[in-house]
């Protein structure tokens, strides 16, 4: 299954935390600690975690913007 950076699937209610991840381009530690510093909201279905597709989206836009002399 192949995710578009720019936005998940609209077909798709929330992501499960792998496919958040391969999404994203991030490591499941660095999705915990995105978790835990408030970042990324999760909503459970039973015992399984889920982001939504919104929070998603919004957690990619709120994301800091690169300065590009910094990054040289």
């Amino acid at each position: 299954m192949s995710h578009t950076l720019s936005r998940p699937s609209q077909d798709r209610g929330a992501l499960s935390v792998d496919e958040f991840c391969a999404w994203a381009g991030i490591s499941r530690s660095r999705f915990y600690r995105e978790v835990n510093d408030g970042r990324i909201v999760i909503r459970k279905i039973g015992r399984k975690s889920v982001v939504t597709t919104p929070d998603a989206q919004a957690w990619l836009a709120a994301l800091p913007v690169a300065n590009l002399r910094e990054a040289a």
